[in-house]
Parts: structure tokens; C-alpha cells; sequence
């Protein structure tokens, strides 16, 4: 095999189908026709001798041989993305196709007060945005599929770098006429295992409020996200923890929830950057936090950054 004849921009084409599992929407992505992106595709098969994707008339699946060329040719994409950072040193080594990823629980809070900052000052980058829970955008991370995810740390995998970026306290939500309404104070020790609502099984902030209240929570009333647990609460279901951003700008139901600040050592979450070690972008990455950290919303305490301008590995 000539390899002069393989070039990144099919290699890019490939990676493209395989993230979307669909040629149309890959040829969108790339920014080609759709039957030109098949045709690059079939050339490069000719090329490798092998076949990448099986095709049906509903979906595109990678072959078993494709899988661990799609694998390969992520790596090599990387590392030519490394070898462009180099050549336009640091000032210019933050550009280009950017996606930013956050799990459920604080993407649509934190992306109205980062997007502002992000855009002024790193106009060279076009972003796109993604969510889901912390297993799938740690694996999608680790694929190549998402650049850097915003989560609670500490994001335990290896080969991931980590910047901290702010201590999101807890509030507690509960139905207005709760019991605790009548306390002077809440403390984590006032609340009762027994009465707190929760979300479903893979959220990491339904293991933060068991670890916190007990492993007593109610295990028939989960909700499947952050809103519906609110609703949850305002129909009287019982009290949960509820992240400050989730709580700014939310009005009270029509009286049916209140939230309340805990007394002292208040619990929480601290939120963090987390790319991958081997992304030659990393001064980008902490640049971008040391931004964030800069224009932290309010509400949430300060953390310090990892130190030494290097990421901690975690």
C-alpha cells in the first residue's frame, strides 16, 4: 500500500461516520456533500483492503477491522492536531473546531455565564456544546468524540488532565411548609435518609446526596433529571439537594418549594475542566479555566488551580 495515497482529511471523514453513525449527517459535520464524502470513504477501503463500516438501509455500523482503524486514526488525527500547535506555538495552538461537553446536572446552569467569556476571548475557536451523564462524556472524551467536559471532580480515569474551577455549594429543596421550614438552621444532621428524593442511577449528583444524607433515600422516587426532580419536590414528595446554579433565577413553583442555605460547611460539589493528557492543546485548556475560574458565577466559592500551571493527572 502506497501511503501516499491515505490522507488525514479521509481519515477525518471516517472518525465523522463512526461518531454519528450516519453518512449524511457526517458529510454535514465535514462540510461536504454527502456523496462525496461515500465516495472518499469507499477509496479509502480500496486503499486499507478492508471494509470500515457495514451499511443497511437504517444504519452504519463499524466492522470489527473498521473499529480498530477508526481507533488508530483518531491518534493520528490528534497528533497532527499536536503537530500543528507546534508549528503556530502557544499563542495560536487554541483554534479551530472545539467541542465542549457538561454533564446534565450543571450544563444548562454554567453555559450562560462561561459562553460569554469563552467566545471574546478565544474568537478563533468554533465551539459546539454536548451533555450527558459522567460515564458516557468521560468514554466520549476518551474517543476523541468531545474535547473537554465540565464535571464534578475528581474525574478518576487515567490519561485525563483536570483544572478546578469553583465550589458549586448545595441548597436544600423542600416543600414549602416542610417541617424544616421551622428550624432556625439546617444542618446536613436535621435531615432525614428517609425523606430525600433523588435521581436515577448514573447521576453523580444522586451518589453526592446518598454519600451526604445516608444510603436510606427513597427507592421508588427517582427522577430522570434536575427539573423533574424540582417538580418532584413541589408536588411534596420529600426535600433533596439542588446545586446553586440550578437554583438562580428559578421562581418558587407558586409557593409549592423553598430553598434554604445549609448553616455551616455548607456541602457541594467542586467543578472542574477535564481534557485528555494527550491533547496538545492543554495550555489552551488551562488558559480557558484560569478564564472560568475569572468569571465564576455568583454564589460559588473560589478554588485554588492545580498549581505550576500543570494539570493535575487524575
Amino acid at each position: 500500500m502506497n501511503i501516499a495515497g491515505l490522507s488525514l482529511r479521509d481519515l477525518e471523514y471516517a472518525v465523522a461516520v463512526a461518531d454519528h453513525r450516519h453518512f449524511g449527517r457526517a458529510a454535514e459535520r465535514c462540510g461536504v456533500s454527502q456523496p462525496s464524502l461515500s465516495a472518499q470513504i469507499r477509496k479509502l477501503e480500496d486503499l486499507l483492503g478492508i471494509p470500515l463500516f457495514e451499511r443497511t438501509s437504517r444504519r452504519v455500523l463499524p466492522t470489527a477491522q473498521g473499529e480498530a482503524v477508526i481507533r488508530q486514526a483518531r491518534t493520528v488525527l490528534e497528533e497532527a492536531q499536536r503537530l500543528i500547535a507546534l508549528a503556530r506555538g502557544a499563542e495560536g495552538a487554541f483554534a479551530g473546531p472545539l467541542t465542549l461537553g457538561a454533564i446534565q446536572t450543571l450544563g444548562p446552569y454554567l453555559f450562560p455565564h462561561v459562553l460569554s467569556p469563552i467566545r471574546r476571548n478565544f474568537p478563533e475557536v468554533q465551539l459546539s456544546l454536548a451533555e450527558g451523564r459522567t460515564e458516557g462524556l468521560l468514554a466520549d472524551l476518551r474517543d476523541g468524540r468531545v474535547d473537554a467536559v465540565f464535571l464534578s471532580l475528581p474525574a478518576e480515569d487515567e490519561g485525563l488532565a483536570a483544572e478546578p474551577l469553583f465550589f458549586e455549594p448545595f441548597l436544600l429543596a423542600y416543600p414549602a411548609g416542610h417541617p424544616l421550614e421551622a428550624l432556625p438552621g439546617v444542618a446536613l444532621a436535621d435531615l432525614d435518609p428517609g425523606d430525600l428524593v433523588l435521581l436515577e442511577e448514573g447521576h453523580c449528583l444522586r451518589d453526592q446526596a446518598l454519600s451526604l444524607c445516608g444510603r436510606q433515600g427513597r427507592g421508588t422516587r427517582h427522577a430522570t433529571g434536575l427539573e423533574t426532580l424540582r417538580h418532584m419536590v413541589a408536588a411534596g414528595a420529600g426535600y433533596t439537594l439542588m446545586p446553586l446554579l440550578a437554583v438562580a433565577n428559578q421562581t418558587d413553583m407558586g409557593g409549592l418549594i423553598a430553598y434554604r442555605p445549609f448553616d455551616r460547611d455548607p456541602p457541594g460539589r467542586t467543578v472542574g475542566l477535564v481534557w485528555r493528557a494527550s491533547d496538545p492543546r492543554g495550555a489552551g485548556f488551562r488558559a480557558m479555566a484560569a478564564l472560568i475560574r475569572g468569571h465564576a458565577p455568583p454564589g460559588t466559592l473560589e478554588t485554588a488551580a492545580s498549581g505550576a500551571g500543570e494539570p493535575i493527572i487524575a
